[in-house]
């Protein structure tokens, strides 16, 4: 079993959000980048199924990418950060695979269903995440999207203009993460 450490600078994560209500025309949908993150894969392409992953997300390190006004970033990551995350009471969102099955697809790809557990904000729930999974010697990535409910961590969708434009309570998070396996050579 190889351990594949991810690697922060060369994954994509992002996490879409969706505006309805009266005003949802004028609004817009927020894709929020994860910026820091850690973790690491155990895999082995001779026993798949023993694959596991572990990723911890610091919570304060989402930033909205839309090209939307200095004001209005900074209003959205405050009212994130204080109301919807309560990253300085929870600092730390976590997912850890509990059960995975693999479909190999052909010569160093494969087909991956997770099951995991997310904390967020102090709850966790069971989600299943699916994943395009590619190894190139070193070199381990996986790419996919899943969907979460804020109401199943106990987070109210956000609402502005006296609740003529909030956030739908689905967000969509999508990622492009590269692991690499520590080389000999390093200490």
């Amino acid at each position: 079993m190889a351990t594949y450490l991810l690697d922060n600078s060369a994954s994509r994560f992002t996490v879409r959000a969706f505006a309805s209500g009266m005003l949802s025309v004028m609004g817009h949908n927020p894709t929020i980048a994860i910026r820091a993150f850690t973790g690491n894969v155990e895999f082995d392409p001779d026993a798949p199924q023993r694959a596991t992953l572990k990723v911890e997300i610091r919570a304060d390190s989402l930033e909205v990418t839309d090209d939307i006004s200095n004001k209005d970033r900074r209003e959205i990551e405050t009212t994130m950060n204080q109301k919807v995350l309560e990253s300085a009471r929870y600092p730390a969102i976590t997912f850890e695979s509990t059960a995975i099955s693999v479909d190999q697809l052909g010569d160093g790809r494969y087909k991956a269903i997770l099951n995991g557990s997310l904390s967020l904000r102090g709850v966790s729930r069971s989600i299943p995440l699916t994943a395009q999974v590619s190894l190139s010697g070193d070199l381990l990535r996986a790419y996919g999207e899943f969907s979460i409910l804020q109401s199943a961590f106990a987070i109210s969708p956000v609402s502005v203009a006296g609740g003529a434009l909030k956030l739908k309570d689905e967000l969509k998070l999508n990622f492009d993460m590269v692991a690499r396996a520590p080389s000999s050579d390093s200490v």
